[in-house]
């Protein structure tokens, strides 16, 4: 009888053993996720001082006090919940700042959504003041549909949006009002 106990209990372990080795399944993503919270971003960066170059030439300089970078995201984005301030440099060195609260950057998309309080001085002072302005970095194009102010020289002009190139050419502010001044 010790020999049908034996093949009894060996086909038991058997079976057991083979159930557990079929019913495994290698899911790298899921593994990768423990210990991750989808709503969390995958790092964290503070006092950023980022400075962008082109041919050895700075080109752009970012500084923020926070960033949280959810490229761990379908859509990944970079955070910036405590305001951004960038400096672009151009070709002769002469200097443009855009100044937010709040910053949302989209990779796949190229959009740069800037809120509150933001502020865009050009080289040449020309100036925009907005609650919020949207970048497409492939296009290079600003615009917004919320209110702002532009400031061109004397001239004030308030409205219910814009668009304008990155080098303010094509500025256009929609829906004006303001002080304009005229040559007569």
């Amino acid at each position: 009888m010790t020999t049908a106990k034996y093949q009894i209990f060996s086909s038991i372990v058997m079976v057991t053993a083979m159930t557990m080795f079929f019913s495994c399944k290698s899911n790298l993503d899921e593994v990768n996720k423990i210990g991750i919270s989808e709503n969390e971003p995958i790092g964290v960066a503070e006092n950023i001082d980022l400075k962008y170059t082109d041919s050895g030439r700075v080109t752009a300089n970012l500084l923020s006090p926070k960033m949280l970078d959810f490229s761990n995201r379908a859509f990944a984005y970079n955070e910036f919940p405590n305001g951004a301030h960038l400096d672009l440099f151009g070709e002769n060195n002469e200097k443009s700042t855009v100044i937010a609260d709040y910053a949302i950057v989209y990779d796949k998309t190229g959009i740069i959504d800037m809120q509150g309080n933001v502020i865009l001085a050009s080289a040449e002072q020309d100036t925009l003041f907005a609650e919020q302005l949207y970048y497409d970095q492939n296009r290079e194009w600003l615009f917004t549909n919320k209110p702002v102010t532009f400031r061109r020289g004397q001239d004030i002009i308030n409205g219910k949006g814009f668009d304008s190139d990155a080098e303010f050419n094509q500025a256009e502010v929609l829906e004006i009002d303001g002080i304009i001044t005229l040559d007569e």
